[in-house]
């Protein structure tokens, strides 16, 4: 025969068991229902933007003054010899084709300009990549006849 003890203790433990499991179950339950609730108050429209007709205005005086603002090359080489030049501008060609570049001459030497960058912080940028290749290189603003855009 089972003692009257070992048929509590059995009693006790299914009791905990089913605690367990209903604890568990009421958890599983309560996730649902949050995943489940989420997804059901999820909501669609259309965002009307009402905008005020002087911003178009200041948009285009930005964009003039932009138009206006100072642009900085970076220069590459300088010497007498067009043909040096031509190999130091195939030579950037072939390494770095982000920023266009072109060959000036402005007498007696030939240079090699790089990038039209709108920031100073972005020809920073551009010379830290280049002066690896071209360690004299620097940064400069050209004269107002000699920009491109």
């Amino acid at each position: 025969m089972v003692s009257k003890g070992y048929k509590n203790l059995h009693l006790q433990y299914k009791r905990n068991l089913m605690k367990i499991i209903a604890s568990y179950f009421n958890i599983i339950i309560f996730v649902l229902f949050m995943f489940n609730n989420n997804v059901m108050l999820s909501q669609e429209g259309n965002i009307e933007i009402n905008q005020d007709s002087e911003i178009e205005a200041l948009l285009k005086i930005k964009k003039t003054i932009e138009s206006n603002s100072s642009r900085y090359k970076i220069q590459i080489y300088s010497g007498s010899s067009r043909s040096s030049a031509e190999s130091v501008r195939t030579e950037f060609l072939e390494n770095y084709s982000d920023w266009p570049s072109s060959l000036e001459y402005e007498t007696p030497n030939y240079k090699i300009w790089v990038g039209n960058f709108r920031s100073r912080l972005e020809a920073d940028r551009a010379l830290i990549r280049i002066q690896k290749t071209f360690i004299n290189a620097f940064i400069f603003e050209p004269n107002e006849s000699k920009k491109r855009g």
